[in-house]
């Protein structure tokens, strides 16, 4: 679904150290990666490379096969990889929620009885169909955001790229918009590229991607990346709390494994301990 092959960005000509340098990262159709790394890393430029809002200074990224370089395919891209921003403010554009959502679709010149059909099924995606008739501005961060996705889907990607996308909002809001990109994932089969801050929104996902100085230095799944619980602080990276938990609790000479990341899986072996 994407590729980026040796791709370099400088944001000006006069930059010495580049914002990404020498990047290859493959993401297969259907998979959920999750992308971490500390700010000033590359990873909203890598986001914001793949939606063809810029273009690599060298190298290419393919999306679904096609050159993000190619003006001539930018609106095929953009209906292929969607972007989901941090901010859903800055896209909700529309005084009532339905409205938001049609908006993709309208600029695609999708007809008005398929936008129907669209709107609807993308709301109901996300659990927000019951609000479809609402002004956003009445709507929690949680649901601006899931409303911002909802847009997405009408148009009807195959892959949803989103930029730390729960960044300004509070647990219960996080909670929501990761349960609702997880169910598109496993349920639907649209590939998700998850940009985050937050190590425990990537438990889950199919694979981490740890980002350093415009570079690509772990990858793996998230038992192999979060094991590496000293490097990933050397980053000024933090690993998942029970991660940590175990992590310390090994340091203090208890037997457990090295890779454990979910509460489910500490509780399963300190029980026999206990």
């Amino acid at each position: 679904m994407i590729q980026a092959k040796s791709v370099t960005y400088y944001y000006n000509e006069a930059e010495l150290i580049p914002a990404l340098k020498e990047l290859n990262i493959d993401i297969a159709s259907g998979e959920f990666v999750v992308i971490i790394g500390h700010n000033g890393s590359g990873k909203s430029t890598f986001a914001k490379l793949c939606n063809g809002i810029m273009h690599p200074t060298e190298g290419v990224i393919l999306i679904d096969g096609m050159d993000t370089s190619h003006y001539d395919q930018i609106w095929e891209i953009r209906k292929t990889a969607g972007m989901v921003f941090q901010n859903p403010d800055n896209q909700i554009v529309a005084t009532v929620v339905e409205e938001d959502v049609a908006f993709g679709p309208e600029n695609l010149g999708v007809s008005p009885s398929e936008i129907r059909i669209r709107v609807d099924e993308a709301l109901d995606s996300v659990d927000m169909y019951e609000h479809r008739r609402k002004p956003p501005h009445l709507l929690s961060g949680g649901q601006k955001q899931r409303i911002a996705i909802a847009g997405i889907l009408a148009m009807k990607p195959k892959c949803i790229i989103l930029d730390e996308p729960t960044a300004m909002l509070d647990p219960s809001g996080r909670k929501e918009v990761m349960e609702t990109i997880t169910r598109l994932n496993k349920e639907e089969g649209i590939t998700i590229v998850h940009i985050t801050h937050f190590m425990d929104e990537a438990v889950h996902c199919d694979r981490v991607i740890v980002m350093e100085e415009g570079a690509k230095l772990i990858e793996g799944t998230p038992k192999n990346v979060f094991s590496k619980v000293e490097k990933l602080q050397s980053m000024g990276l933090d690993v998942p709390q029970v991660t940590l938990l175990a992590h310390q609790l090994r340091e203090q000479g208890i037997d457990i494994p090295d890779d454990i990341i979910t509460v489910e899986e500490l509780v399963e072996v300190l029980c026999p301990l206990l």
